[in-house]
């Protein structure tokens, strides 16, 4: 391991193994801990029909049939081949209307991270700011890239912008620079918190003012009920955002398609401009060369199916996810009544979306609890000090509801209760 890179051996490396390894080792446990989409909406023959639809497209668009072969076989450019499709859907269903040419079309959104990361992080001054907690996937691209993330902590509506401002005062008073702020301002993963909108202006405008770029990443706005509050980036009018976008929650994950909108301006050397989407493009051709042909045009057809709105495709899962958060709050309601809440110290946050929720707890929420919980009480959950960059959340546990049932709900939130009852138990002193 010595002659290993050291992100390897980051302790953040090993969160989403160990929870594989409790839920392969305990199967009859109910488990809220993966936040992967649920299944029941999923059509095989929906695919070969979206994938043809595509074909199609190609065909009435004036390509020969060597073309649409072509088209789905070979190499494709590194940005992508339906960046048209993406950026007409982005239009119509976000408001965010940018050329074809900002967006490079990812293998997930997690590559959609790492090349903004690698493009961005040019030096060993160079700090990406992130809140507390975080999802991991940012904090362990950052730390394979060697680049320095500072975490900013959470207040119970959110990122503070006050907070923000003096970290980033506080690196440069360092002699470092932040470059930018990394977001999940809806529903986000893991604490379920959404940014209200009046804190969306002020993030604008602080972005603005002090010269950093937003990360946005929101997966869970098409698949969460009612009216969502306006992307930072359809507020963007100083193309300070970076947005981050994936199909895995509002399609489905095991096409990998994600993308990057990256209209900012680039100069170059030779007083020329470009787009920062066209140097996210020369990274990816180093990388995974393209996103797979065969995965875009299956998006593709989805997309040309709903006229670009995604929203009319996730209609039914959007409502079946905020029925299960409900069918949960309403179990938590249930086994935590008021009193015994209280002796438990045992509290939660109702999102009003996305796939997680934050329950807080009276003991140290950690691996070996996790193990208590799955072996004794047949209940698996995630300890949230796995998203705390620089350590934190030791007695908050993360529920994921995407991929249970509202049997499985209720059944699991009375064994979560009966484990949280025992680790009071043990934890009063003996007479």
């Amino acid at each position: 391991m010595a002659d290993l890179h050291p992100g390897v051996a980051d302790p953040v490396m090993d969160t989403m193994n160990f929870l594989n390894e409790v839920t392969v080792n305990y199967p009859e446990a109910i488990s809220f801990a993966p936040g992967r989409p649920y299944e029941g909406f999923f059509d095989t023959e929906q695919m070969f029909a979206d994938l043809r639809r595509y074909l199609d497209h190609l065909a009435v668009q004036g390509r020969s049939p060597a073309e649409v072969r072509g088209a789905v076989f070979q190499y494709g450019p590194s940005a992508g081949l339906i960046r048209g499709l993406i950026a007409d859907s982005l239009r119509v269903d976000e408001g965010i209307d940018v050329p074809a040419e900002s967006i490079v079309v990812t293998v997930g959104c997690q590559e959609a991270m790492f090349l903004t990361l690698r493009a961005l992080m040019a030096g060993p001054d160079d700090v990406l700011l992130v809140s507390s907690p975080c999802y991991v996937g940012i904090t362990g691209a950052a730390r394979l890239l060697d680049a320095a993330v500072v975490s900013v902590e959470e207040r119970e509506e959110g990122l503070s912008c006050a907070d923000l401002e003096a970290a980033i005062l506080a690196e440069r008073a360092r002699g470092r620079r932040p470059r930018a702020v990394y977001v999940v301002p809806d529903h986000s993963n893991p604490s379920g918190v959404t940014m209200p909108l009046r804190t969306r202006y002020e993030l604008l405008e602080l972005a603005d003012r002090l010269d950093v770029l937003l990360l946005e990443d929101s997966p869970y706005r098409m698949v969460s009920p009612g009216v969502q509050v306006p992307t930072l980036k359809s507020l963007d009018r100083a193309r300070r955002v970076v947005h981050l976008g994936s199909y895995a929650k509002s399609l489905f994950p095991g096409a990998r398609v994600g993308y990057a909108v990256a209209d900012q301006s680039v100069l170059r050397a030779d007083g020329t401009t470009g787009l920062l989407a066209d140097e996210l493009a020369k990274i990816k051709s180093m990388i995974t060369v393209n996103t797979s042909a065969v995965s875009q045009a299956a998006v593709a057809g989805a997309l040309l199916a709903s006229g670009g709105h995604v929203s009319k495709l996730t209609t039914e899962t959007a409502a079946h996810y905020g029925q299960t958060m409900r069918c949960t709050l309403r179990s938590l309601e249930r086994e935590f009544p008021a009193e015994r809440r209280a002796r438990l110290g045992v509290s939660w946050n109702a999102p009003g979306g996305g796939f997680f929720l934050t329950l807080q707890v009276a003991f140290r929420a950690d691996n070996d609890a996790l193990g208590r919980a799955a072996q004794d009480f047949g209940v698996i959950w995630t300890p949230m000090s796995y998203f705390h960059p620089d350590g934190g959340g030791d007695r908050t546990i993360r529920l994921s509801i995407s991929y249970v049932t509202h049997a499985d709900v209720e059944e699991g939130i009375r064994r979560l209760a009966g484990f949280i009852e025992s680790e009071a138990a043990a934890a009063q002193p003996h007479s």
